[in-house]
């Protein structure tokens, strides 16, 4: 078996600490190094997985140049994806980027480009995209049970990004109280909950809707006293097939992977022949159909490998010389970056605007 060498470059998300332990686990992964401006950012995940001090910087061209690796995991501020991937693409890497895309087309453009000049794999994790429920929606959508997929709803979210760390380990209400802190607070690194969640609804939004773009977008956006970003957001596309929306929630009552909130966090699909209900963490999803109209419920898929979490997925991508293909793909994450673009242009002009491109 091959061993594939990740780099994990800046821990600014949380996820960082979820991806590597990833690349730990996985047989034919290994960590070859870790990098971030600070060093005690980076010490509560070094800590919990034994990475040793030497594969250890704060330089992340020594960091680099020094380990060697075949791909880098990159987990920085959302306004900062795009500087981050071209910079470590100059080191000939697989790029793994988690969500979201970028804070603008702009940036995703530029990171597109930058691994096509290396011929390298660019996949941008989604972690929704593994869920069994959404996957197994996909499936009956993709069977035709439902019909023609016409409307996508999403409301997704948490307390808030400062309530848990890396494996939804929690914090505290004081640690979630320093809003102030975080660059999660700061509209200048791209953060709110709009930039934050809503990607992952309108990328796999586009995932069951087969590619299909929207005409135009609506978005409003809530005004914090004393923040300079967003807590709430409601986004309505207009397909050519009719209206979908998509909500985020950064103070849902309760984070869904403890208890689902009201409104539960997920999708609800409607089709011309039926609807299904897809929420989060759940073991079972709702259809109903033309027979069965009172609906039923189906039991999640059980995911197999290589599409049972992302490292897993890229590893197998990088084996079998598979492009990336999904919601992780740049080219649905564009579509995905093209809609989160009209959303922020729709909310600061405070009207409905044309998609963006």
């Amino acid at each position: 078996m091959s061993t594939w060498r990740f780099a994990g470059i800046n821990f600014d998300h949380m996820h960082m600490g979820d991806l590597l332990r990833m690349v730990q686990e996985h047989p034919e992964g290994e960590i070859a190094g870790i990098c971030h401006e600070d060093r005690e950012a980076m010490m509560p995940v070094a800590s919990r997985l034994s990475i040793p001090a030497d594969k250890i910087f704060t330089d992340y061209r020594e960091c680099l140049a020094k380990t060697r690796p075949d791909a880098a995991i990159l987990c920085p501020a959302t306004a900062r994806h795009g500087e981050w991937t071209c910079k470590v693409a100059e080191f000939n890497v697989h790029l793994f980027v988690e969500k979201p895309f970028a804070a603008s087309l702009a940036e995703a453009d530029s990171m597109i480009e930058a691994a096509r000049r290396t011929g390298k794999l660019l996949a941008i994790n989604w972690p929704l995209a593994w869920y069994p429920p959404h996957n197994t929606a996909k499936r009956i959508v993709d069977r035709g049970e439902i019909g023609e997929l016409i409307e996508v709803h999403y409301y997704d979210g948490n307390r808030g990004p400062l309530w848990h760390v890396a494996d939804k380990a929690e914090t505290s209400a004081e640690a979630a109280a320093k809003k102030s802190e975080s660059w999660f607070y700061q509209a200048a690194c791209g953060g709110g909950s709009l930039l934050d969640y809503l990607g992952y609804g309108v990328t796999l939004g586009t995932w069951f809707l087969n590619r299909k773009k929207p005409i135009e977008v609506t978005t409003v956006v809530d005004q914090p006293p004393g923040l300079e970003v967003d807590e709430h957001s409601v986004t309505v596309a207009r397909y050519d097939t009719g209206l979908s929306k998509f909500e985020t929630r950064w103070g849902t009552f309760t984070d869904p992977w403890t208890h689902q909130p009201q409104p539960k966090c997920g999708f609800i699909l409607k089709g011309t022949e039926g609807t299904i209900s897809s929420y989060d963490y759940e073991n079972t999803i709702y259809v109903q159909t033309r027979d069965c109209l009172a609906g039923k419920t189906v039991p999640v898929d059980s995911l197999e490998p290589p599409r049972q979490n992302p490292i897993q997925y890229f590893i197998h991508c990088l084996n079998s010389g598979e492009p990336i293909r999904g919601p992780l793909s740049p080219e649905i994450s564009r579509i995905g970056q093209q809609i989160v673009d009209s959303a922020v242009l729709s909310a600061r002009l405070k009207r409905t605007v044309p998609l963006v491109d």
